[in-house]
Parts: structure tokens; sequence; C-alpha cells
């Protein structure tokens, strides 16, 4: 048994990881590794044309056997995703589509929402991927692999962490996962069965070992909530397209002000799609409480169109108007839209997502800042990470007690592998050329 890292090495996602086990081999997330990609690209100045660009720079493994642009038969028997962000997923749509994709139901609903309402690209396009949905207490049998898969609370719904029972003994996988979030007994159901299947080995996410904010969203609902109460005009907020607890953390507090909550097309177009898996317990699009709010385009997708037909749907003249009536969301992409809104003297803005950890991330955000600066919008950021805490990841590995740890989807390996040294032998992976 085998465990090759093409990604996710020194670097917060971009997860890869090749399984090897006697006859059978399968990826444990596909996902984009931004970091890598910002070495050599600057959207939308400079993109990568096809995927030799991709391969050229390691962004994607040079690997026969999984591409479809490689005429080679397939080498792996499946990729196991663990959740829809970018960072984990977003690389499947390079893959031989003879090559099975497991994954969450209510990922692949996020998975094929996102690809409908993106522009079709080589690096967008997921059709006819072969997607084979489970949910926690199936079993998997991929080659001569079981895998469970077991549900964690994250800042998506339908996110994964496995036990993976291999020639060798068990492999378990965090994926993403926490529990400060509003399911947390969700990772605890995860480490319950890690710990019973006596892991050889934990590939485990360290995102936050360095510079932990620890927050809930009980306490992000307190904070918005005292910001909403004390503005007279408008509410502007900037969260994760399918922040399913952020979403309704912003809905309730605009209900409990007298306000009602704006949601982006695409945001509406996604969680209409939720709203089927009972679990996450979304209201109707149509709810008296949402507005979607519409962009000013010339021309408008079928998805948009069919958006478009609900009766509530704003514009930024209809903003404009009812300013002291609604908390918007706002992108970096609606910022534009302030020019028609002007947002009223007293207005402010509230950043409920991850601050900046790059370069790039940092020239965003400063773009951001002189947008409200311009518009006298003060900024608060009000967040609560997705990603577990240095004693909480102390917590779980002391309950779960594996052989060895990998740490991934972090900056900071040697500082894990530090901090976690009396628990488990840590053993730091070295990234696949």
């Amino acid at each position: 048994m085998k465990l090759k890292f093409y990604g996710g090495v020194n670097e917060i996602g971009g997860n890869k990881i090749l399984l090897e086990d006697q006859d059978t081999r399968v990826f444990l997330d596909f996902g984009m590794s931004f970091s890598g990609r910002r070495r050599f690209y600057l959207e939308p100045y400079l993109s990568p044309r096809d995927e030799r660009g991709l391969l050229e720079f390691g962004i994607l493994p040079d690997l026969e056997g999984i591409y479809r642009f490689d005429d080679s038969p397939p080498s792996i028997d499946g990729v196991i995703l663990s959740h829809s962000h970018s960072d984990h997923a977003s690389c499947i749509s390079f893959l031989n589509r003879r090559i099975p994709v497991y994954c969450g139901e209510t990922t692949a609903t996020i998975l094929r929402s996102l690809s409908e309402t993106r522009t079709k690209t080589f690096e967008t396009d997921i059709e006819d991927l072969r997607i084979k949905t489970f949910r926690t207490g199936d079993r998997i049998k991929i080659g001569g692999l079981e895998v469970v898969p077991v549900h964690v609370d994250h800042s998506v719904p339908a996110a994964y962490g496995f036990v993976i029972y291999t020639s060798e003994g068990a492999i378990a996988y965090t994926g993403d996962l926490r529990i400060h979030g509003v399911k947390f007994q969700m990772t605890y159901d995860l480490i319950d069965e890690a710990k019973q299947a006596k892991p050889v080995a934990l590939v485990c996410e360290g995102t936050n070992i360095s510079g932990a904010d620890v927050s809930s969203e009980d306490e992000v609902k307190a904070k918005v909530n005292k910001v909403v109460k004390g503005t007279d005009k408008l509410v502007l907020a900037d969260f994760s397209y399918a922040d399913v607890d952020r979403f309704r953390t912003f809905y309730e507090v605009a209900r409990e002000n007298g306000r009602r909550l704006a949601i982006s097309m695409r945001q509406a177009y996604i969680f209409d799609k939720l709203r089927h898996d009972a679990d996450l317990d979304l209201p109707e699009i149509d709810d008296e409480s949402l507005l979607i709010f519409q962009r000013s385009k010339k021309r408008y997708s079928k998805w948009e169109e069919k958006i478009q037909s609900h009766l509530n749907v704003k514009d930024s003249k209809d903003i404009k108007d009812m300013q002291e009536e609604v908390i918007m969301v706002c992108s970096l992409f609606d910022l534009k839209e302030l020019i028609e809104i002007r947002p009223g003297s007293g207005s402010n803005f509230i950043h409920s997502a991850s601050e900046p950890v790059n370069e790039e991330g940092e020239v965003e955000f400063t773009k951001l800042l002189n947008w409200l600066d311009h518009f006298g919008l003060p900024m608060y950021q009000i967040h609560c990470s997705g990603h577990i805490m240095p004693n909480e990841l102390k917590e779980i590995i002391s309950k779960i007690q594996p052989r060895k740890i990998h740490p991934i989807h972090t900056d900071h390996p040697e500082l894990f592998a530090k901090f976690l040294a009396r628990y488990a032998e840590v053993e730091l992976p070295s990234k696949q050329s």
C-alpha cells in the first residue's frame, strides 16, 4: 500500500492524493492548486490555453491514463471527492470519462449547478462524467478497497471524511472539517468510525495550525445582528456562494430585523437545487424574506432567464429605492453596481469570508477596500472558519490514535509536526513531480 501526494503539500488546497493498494489505484480529491497556478498565470490576462500549460508547470500531474485528452486506457479506478470546493474538486473536468467520480449526493448537485452557471471552457466542462453518489452509512467497493464515507462539518454541505480499508490496514482521510460549526456532531461521527478502524495512517488537514481565529456560527449571527440593528441604511455582505450555514445566518438576521436578504442569481439557482435535500432545511427562493439581485447585463443565460421568472427579482435601481429594507449579498464582482445603487450615508459592509492569505488575495482585498472607502462604507470582518482549530486537532488525533499522520492542506507542516509529535508519528509528505 502506498500514498503518493500530487497536491496539498506545503499549500492550502490543491489536494490530489493517490492511494495504491495491490491492483487498485484511486485519487482522494482532485483539486486545483491555486498557489501553483498563481506562479505562472494571472487571470484574466494570462490564462492557460489548454491542458498543456497545466501539465508543463506541474499544476496537473503528468500521468498517463487519467485525462480525457489522453488516448491511453484508464490507469486509475476512480476519484473520491471529499466535497465541492474548487481546491478539492475542480480538476475533475480533465478526467477520462471512463473513470468514475465518487462524491456525496449534494456535492454532485453543487458541482452540476456550478457547471451550469459558468461559461463552459475546457476547465469547467464536467459533462458526461461518471458521477457515482453516496451518503453516510454506505460502504463502497472499489477494486480491492472498501471505502466508508462519513459526513463532517465544514463550510459547505455534503463534506465527507473517509475510512478506507486496504490490504495493510485502514487509512483515514479527513478532507476539510471542523468541530466548532453548527453540525459539529457529524465530525465526531468520523472520529468514532476512524477510532474503531485503528488506522495505520491518517491524512489530515492543518489549515489553521497557524493563525487560528476561534469563533462559532452563533457568534457570527450575534455580531451580524448587532451591525444590522445599528444600520439605518443599506447593509452589504459577502460570503461564500454555497455556505448554507452563513446563508441561514443572514436570512434569519434579515427576518429578525424586518429586512429582506437579497442573494445573487447564482446563489438563488444553487440554493433552489439544494432545497430538495431536506436535511439542509432551506427556504423556497420565492420566500417573502428573500430577494434575488440581478446585475445589469446585455444578455442573460438560460439559467438566469429561469431565475428571472420569479417575482422577487430586483435590480440596482430597485435596491437603491429600498435600502433600509435590504441586506444585499455583494461580492467583488458586484461592486460596480454600487455606482447605480449609491449606498446612503450610514450604510455598512460585512465581510463574512476568510481574510486574504496570499498576495493575489491581498490585491483583490485592496480593491474592495478602495470601493468601500469611495462610497463611505465601513467594513466589519465577521467570520467563522470552515477548518479545525489546533487544540481541536490535537483532540481528534488523541481519540483516533493513528499509527502515522500525514499533514496536508497547510502552509506550515513543520509546525504541525512539532505541535502533534507527542500524539503520533508525523511524516511530512513530499510532493510527487
